[in-house]
């Protein structure tokens, strides 16, 4: 086994700063007009954090783009809450001896969103209406879907001949080339 080698034995034991600047501890400016100096000499340089503090909740999931809205040729109709829901949703409230406000911290949004849904006005969520269900203990009704815009075009419907599906009489086949007869 070779005791001596040629290559020196040193290690570089000195602190590197790696992704935090070249500031270390002690050389931080503390005052207000410290770090004006920082700024203007370049020293110090500061970023602005993109989406920071903001947060998407899921009472406003259901609302469509401006851009989408705009380019929407089609119209339709957007369901509101069912009178039948908010009533229900109201009821279980009070029977609970409940506020609003009550309401809307237990299930995590805000005051607004329960005054909508009780108010008739809110588009309805089903992951909040679900929440209020499992804070209210009951079974609230659930409302219907968006009506789409009635179709223009022409419908024919073909004779269905005895013995014949529904599906076929519309032309409707399981795929595959036709049969031949």
């Amino acid at each position: 086994m070779p005791t001596g080698t040629s290559v020196p034995h040193t290690q570089d034991w000195g602190a590197v700063n790696v992704g935090r600047g070249a500031l270390s501890g002690s050389q931080k400016p503390k005052t207000a007009r410290a770090i004006d100096l920082a700024k203007a000499s370049g020293v110090l340089t500061t970023e602005k954090r993109h989406g920071a503090g903001g947060n998407a909740s899921a009472h406003s999931a259901g609302i469509m783009s401006a851009k989408k809205l705009e380019e929407a040729t089609d119209v339709g109709t957007i369901a509101k809450v069912d009178k039948s829901l908010s009533k229900a949703i109201m009821q279980a409230r009070t029977a609970k001896k409940m506020t609003q406000k009550d309401l809307a911290t237990a299930i995590n949004e805000k005051p607004q969103v329960v005054a909508e849904y009780e108010s008739g006005k809110a588009i309805p969520n089903p992951q909040i209406i679900s929440k209020l269900e499992r804070q209210l203990g009951t079974k609230l009704p659930r409302p219907g879907k968006s009506k789409p815009p009635p179709k223009t075009g022409t419908t024919t419907t073909a004779a269905k001949k005895p013995g014949q599906s529904a599906a076929a009489a519309k032309g409707i086949t399981r795929g595959g080339p036709p049969k031949r007869r």
